[in-house]
C-alpha cells in the first residue's frame, strides 16, 4: 500500500501562522496536528503562505497540488478576501475553480468554513464590523453549496462552540494559537478519517 501523502494549499491560517515556531521558522500549525493524528507516512507539502487570496491560490499554488498525487488535500483560503480584496464574483469563481479542480476520484478534500473572525477583529469601526459579518455569513453559505455539491469534508468553525474560546486565537483575532491549531487539526482529522472510512 503507498504511503498516504497530504498536500494543503491557501493562506497563513493553512500556512499554521499563530501555532509553535519551529527552528527553521515554519509553524507547526493544524496541518502538523492532522498529520500526526492519521499517521501520514508519506509526505507533507504546505502551500499555505501569508496574505495569500484565492486569486494566489490559483495563480501560484493549485497546479502544484493537481500534480501531486496526494490522497489527502487541505484549502483553507479566502479570509484574505473578505477582510481587505473582496469582490464577490471573482471570489465565487475562485473557490468554484479551487475546489471543483480538485475533487476528483481517488482525492478527499476537506476544509473549513469561515469562523466569526469580524467579532474577533480589534477596533473595527461598527459599520464595517456589521459589514465583514454579511460578509462571512454570505460566504460560508456560499461554501455550503459547493461542499454539498463536491462531496468536500467541512469543519464547521463557524458554529462550533469551542471556536468562542478566546484561548483558541491570537491577539490579532485572525490566526488560531498554537492550542486553536491543535484543536482545529485534531476535529478535521476525526472529520477526514470517517469520510475515508466511508469510502472503504
Amino acid at each position: 500500500m503507498p504511503d498516504l501523502e497530504l498536500s494543503v494549499i491557501g493562506d497563513s491560517f493553512a500556512e499554521g501562522r499563530g501555532g509553535l515556531v519551529r527552528p527553521d521558522g515554519s509553524f507547526a500549525g493544524f496541518t502538523t496536528h492532522l498529520a500526526q493524528c492519521l499517521g501520514v507516512s508519506g509526505e507533507v507539502l504546505n502551500l499555505g503562505s501569508y496574505g495569500a487570496t484565492t486569486q494566489d491560490v490559483v495563480d501560484h499554488q493549485l497546479a502544484t497540488a493537481l500534480a501531486r498525487p496526494a490522497a489527502l488535500t487541505g484549502v483553507i483560503v479566502g479570509g484574505n478576501d473578505l477582510v481587505t480584496d473582496y469582490d464577490r464574483a471573482r471570489f465565487r469563481r475562485n473557490l468554484t475553480y479551487i475546489f471543483s479542480s480538485l475533487a476528483r476520484p481517488g482525492r478527499l478534500v476537506f476544509t473549513t468554513n469561515w469562523p466569526r473572525i469580524p467579532d474577533r477583529l480589534p477596533g473595527l469601526p461598527d459599520a464595517v464590523r456589521s459589514t465583514l459579518r454579511e460578509r462571512f455569513a454570505e460566504a460560508n453559505e456560499f461554501l455550503d453549496g459547493l461542499v454539498l455539491d463536491l462531496g468536500l469534508v467541512c469543519l464547521d468553525l463557524a458554529n462550533a462552540p469551542v471556536t468562542a474560546d478566546p484561548v483558541m486565537w491570537c491577539p490579532d483575532g485572525m490566526h488560531p494559537s498554537a492550542a486553536g491549531h491543535q484543536v482545529i487539526g485534531t476535529a478535521l482529522a476525526d472529520l477526514v478519517d470517517e469520510a475515508r472510512s466511508a469510502l472503504i
